[in-house]
């Protein structure tokens, strides 16, 4: 029977973490402590008092190898970052069903009043690949993958510019996916009426995982270009 003061959680007398937990994360969290969290332990207070105020929100994917915060540098607080399979936002669909990618849009634009929301894609990305691979069984009976995929048929019939397309058929469709939620985000009221009176803006990038470059979307061309530098051969 637990304690009439227990808070519920069950913590091991010799003050060990529960076994089976992964010994990689208690290592990192660790570092974590020591690095990070103890240096600016100031700021992080000042976080848990005061709340986030970020002006940037980045709809990424959730592969493991793209990690927004790493990629601009950014600390606690700086960065609202939402992760979906191939960093895909659905249209406006205000009905009964869950919405996980545009409830938190509308928490960033809504209520933390983010000014930029950054749509970034990336090379060699598992969810385009399997879109494109139309003969793939699914791993599962609930085909969720293939389902929420779906989402990029109207970037690969439209999106697709035709030199991108001839050239790498992945590539085209990753920066196209880019240009769909992009277009995507605008079918949000209110994405769209605080885009137009300039108190938000929309950006599309694509990140290199081999070679750490970054594209950026010019909303001029409709093409990708290399963050610093000439253009990135597209």
């Amino acid at each position: 029977m637990a304690n009439e003061h227990s808070t519920g959680a069950e913590t091991p007398s010799d003050g060990a973490a529960p076994s089976g937990f992964p010994d990689l994360l208690l290592d990192g969290y660790r570092n974590y402590l020591d690095q990070a969290h103890a240096p600016h332990r100031h700021s992080y207070e000042k976080l848990a008092l005061y709340g986030q105020q970020p002006e940037v929100m980045v709809v990424s994917c959730c592969d493991s190898r793209v990690t927004p915060e790493g990629i601009f540098g950014a600390g606690p607080g700086e960065l609202f970052v939402v992760r979906n399979v191939a960093n895909l936002v659905p249209p406006y669909a205000p009905d009964d069903d869950y919405h996980s990618t545009s409830a938190a849009l509308e928490f960033a634009v809504q209520a933390l009043r983010v000014k930029h929301i950054v749509v970034m894609g990336h090379g060699q990305c598992g969810g385009v690949k399997a879109f494109l691979n139309q003969n793939s069984v699914p791993l599962s009976p609930g085909d969720f993958i293939g389902k929420w995929m779906t989402l990029l048929e109207p970037a690969a019939k439209f999106q697709c510019l035709p030199l991108e397309r001839e050239e790498d058929p992945q590539l085209a469709l990753e920066y196209a996916g880019v240009r769909q939620s992009l277009e995507n985000l605008r079918s949000f009221p209110c994405v769209r009426i605080l885009e137009e009176k300039g108190r938000l803006a929309l950006h599309g990038s694509w990140f290199d995982i081999g070679s750490g470059e970054l594209r950026l979307l010019d909303p001029a061309t409709g093409r990708f270009q290399a963050a610093f530098g000439s253009p990135a051969g597209t």
